[in-house]
């Protein structure tokens, strides 16, 4: 019998998350077309102070950011464990100052911490472009304009 991905979502912080079963099965095809076997992953949705500590007690990082990704395998071999933690405040800041709505903005970052998981990286010019156009990809082939 073939093991079925464990995707949840935890509220630290309230935001509207339609359709959660179809997000799921968009998200475990993500990794199927990546080829990249998944365990279990799990999103946090927080505030910015929350994702402040986390950033800086795990990363020291001081500074907010809309998503921090803990790839949670012993080995790269693996299937893959995650914890992905998104911060609600930035997400609904980004989203005023690109103009988008709310939505297309928390589905943008969910898939981006997917990406990331799967091998995307967005150190380098190059890698942004790149992890964009996979953002879009996602975006567009879930049913966003």
């Amino acid at each position: 019998m073939k093991h079925l991905p464990e995707i949840t979502f935890s509220f630290h912080k309230k935001v509207t998350l339609k359709d959660r079963n179809r997000l799921k099965q968009f998200l475990a095809f993500i990794f199927k077309e990546n080829n990249q076997a998944l365990d279990m992953l799990h999103y946090v949705f927080c505030d910015d102070q929350e994702i402040l500590e986390i950033n800086r007690q795990y990363l020291d990082h001081d500074y907010y950011t809309d998503i921090i990704t803990f790839d949670l395998r012993e080995k790269p071999s693996e299937a893959m464990v995650a914890d992905i933690f998104i911060s609600i405040d930035t997400v609904r800041s980004n989203a005023a100052l690109l103009d988008v709505p709310v939505s297309k903005e928390l589905h943008r970052v969910i898939f981006h911490g997917a990406l990331h998981l799967c091998g995307y990286n967005d150190k380098t010019e190059g890698e942004q472009d790149l992890m964009r156009a996979k953002e879009d990809e996602c975006l567009q082939r879930y049913g966003f304009k």
